[in-house]
């Protein structure tokens, strides 16, 4: 069985973050997705509307999602593709280079971002439509 692994916030999930799963669990059997905790967004500074059992109850109901695990560090992905046996770690192409030095444990991949949708513009769209 070959694992995949992606890691990301998937707050306010959009048709980008479906778009990276599918796309991600086609490189693979078995798809893990590395879900940000509250606390480590916090570390990050960055605020979730939804909590992490709640991010984490959706993502589990997505067809392409095998198996959620928290992400506690920046420092644990290495720790994840050993303790998971992952053959494929996977992440948006606005990351590109920051995870090769995974390519020791796994094959890196960086998959182009969904054109025209991300939570940010989500946010600042909501915020102007309220403010508007």
């Amino acid at each position: 069985m070959r694992k995949v692994i992606t890691y990301g916030t998937f707050d306010l999930l959009h048709w980008g973050h479906i778009n990276l799963l599918k796309r991600a669990k086609d490189l693979g059997d078995y798809l893990i997705i590395g879900l940000s905790t509250d606390e480590f967004n916090d570390v990050k500074s960055k605020k979730s509307y939804h909590s992490y059992e709640n991010r984490k109850l959706i993502l589990e109901s997505i067809r392409y999602v095998d198996e959620v695990i928290p992400e506690n560090m920046w420092e644990q992905k290495v720790q994840d593709v050993r303790t998971h046996d992952v053959d494929v770690f996977v992440m948006g192409d606005d990351w590109k280079g920051k995870f090769d030095f995974l390519n020791e444990h796994c094959e890196v991949v960086y998959l182009p971002r969904t054109l025209g949708i991300s939570t940010t513009k989500i946010k600042k769209d909501l915020f102007s439509i309220k403010n508007g």
